[in-house]
């Protein structure tokens, strides 16, 4: 009786271990490969606009390969079936990718678009039968805690294969070998998500379940999906992604183009966000535990609007390492928490097919504000008169920097208080939560005391309405 009693716990911790190194050897394709793809992209004299639709378009149709995947969850009663094929489609999509942009180079970057179309949609048809699963196998009293380090650890793993992809690329560019040098990087990316479908492969699928299609219609719809606690956040969800992917394909254009970043600079900039999320990641954890998803969502609500901004104010390199440690610190709460959030508002049998609602309508969102801040790249003036007076700024990338943190604060403002937790959790008030992650590092006090000291009275009192 204790060894049958015992074995749906082993079987789950065994998964639950699988799944750490699945998310290792995942981490490692992101380090030196899709971090690197709009860099390449600009090796491959990539316009602008062309970098926007690049970081747009792929997810996009990527997420609609979501709902086929609860389509096929229905039509074939498979879930781990689907996360393989789809896994290995997205490891299989980094050899076109290699090759194919290096044998046409008259439409490289056309040809680079299209594979990373391939490799989303890989992702993407994976997606939603590994949320199903993932949400039967990590028991709720853990979740919170068990993501976080999950995602610690692609973190971890992600600044170190980032920074050694860094430097790789450095010395390759430094002996007039770049091309060669994001070959080596892609060619690792691939292998290390070969190493990923295995770990997938090994985890247990529980019985009985599968990410299914189902029609959210029928008597009273209409009148229920206006009262959606569901409905409501991923439209904020979206919204927030609008507002962000104005500016956040670009930054990678402005370091690389505009402030001529070497590729060690480039890679130093963009690990510093991914190290703050590191070491601030299973914090977050415990206090969406304890305390719910929502007040962290309105905690990193008070920076994100803030982070393009701060751009506009120095091009200074170590003023720019210090803004990415804030980035970090706030993106690590909020898309833990926003995720987190999805489980808790979702019922299981109805999973597959609202995640895939939602991220199609996020993907929307980032195509809708990349092509918005190409445009606006492309287009903006590098002067202009106001008052009386002649402002002149260094890139037209400053002015869509400024678009994107109004559009954030508007966004953040309007609707983060209409949001409501959905589970039973301690309360407690935005100024303690501050407190208890500023206890992880001392960047974290200094940015939320200057931030949150402004903000957190009329925050406060505009969230209890």
């Amino acid at each position: 009786m204790s060894a049958t009693s015992q074995a749906p716990d082993t079987q789950t911790e065994k998964s639950l271990d699988h799944s750490i190194k699945d998310a290792g050897a995942y981490a490692v394709m992101i380090g030196v490969g899709e971090t690197y793809l709009s860099a390449f992209a600009l090796f491959l004299k990539a316009s602008t606009p062309q970098i926007g639709l690049l970081a747009s378009l792929p997810p996009l149709l990527g997420s609609i390969v979501q709902l086929m995947s609860a389509w096929l969850g229905r039509w074939t009663g498979q879930r781990k079936a689907i996360v393989l094929i789809g896994a290995s489609i997205q490891g299989f999509a980094w050899l076109p990718l290699i090759t194919l942009p290096l044998l046409f180079p008259d439409y490289a970057v056309e040809m680079l678009i299209g594979c990373v179309v391939l490799y989303h949609c890989g992702a993407h048809l994976a997606a939603p039968q590994w949320g199903s699963l993932m949400g039967d196998i990590v028991p709720e009293r853990r979740r919170g805690r068990f993501f976080a380090r999950r995602t610690q650890i692609v973190s971890l793993v992600t600044f170190v294969s980032l920074t050694l992809g860094g430097l790789t690329l450095h010395f390759s560019n430094a002996s007039g070998f770049t091309r060669i040098g994001f070959v080596a990087l892609f060619s690792i990316a691939m292998i290390a998500r070969t190493v990923s479908v295995y770990h997938l492969a090994k985890m247990h699928d529980p019985t009985g379940h599968v990410a299914a299609m189902e029609v959210p219609v029928g008597q009273g719809w209409w009148q229920r999906l206006r009262r959606s606690n569901f409905v409501r956040f991923s439209i904020f969800f979206a919204l927030v992604q609008f507002s962000v992917s104005i500016a956040s394909p670009f930054f990678t254009v402005y370091m690389l183009r505009d402030l001529h970043y070497s590729y060690v600079a480039f890679t130093a900039n963009t690990g510093m966000a991914i190290l703050a999320q590191f070491l601030t990641l299973n914090r977050w954890g415990r206090i969406s535990d304890i305390f719910g998803n929502r007040r962290i969502l309105s905690a990193t609500g008070i920076i994100i609007p803030l982070l393009p901004l701060m751009w506009t104010f120095s091009s200074n390199f170590w003023y720019l390492l210090l803004m990415q440690a804030a980035s970090g610190l706030a993106w690590a709460g909020f898309t833990l928490s926003a995720s987190n959030f999805l489980y808790d508002l979702i019922a299981r049998d109805k999973r597959a097919t609202y995640l895939a609602i939602h991220n199609v309508l996020a993907a929307l969102g980032i195509l809708a504000g990349a092509m918005l801040g190409g445009y606006l790249g492309s287009h903006l003036p590098s002067s202009f008169e106001m008052l009386g007076r002649t402002f002149t700024w260094s890139s037209p990338l400053i002015g869509v920097f400024l678009i994107s943190a109004f559009a954030r604060a508007l966004i953040v403002l309007l609707l983060v208080p209409k949001i409501r937790e959905v589970r039973n959790v301690r309360p407690i008030s935005l100024s303690n939560l501050i407190f208890r992650v500023t206890r992880v590092n001392a960047l974290a006090g200094v940015f939320f005391e200057v931030v949150g000291s402004k903000s957190k009275s009329s925050k406060d009192s505009a969230e209890e309405k």
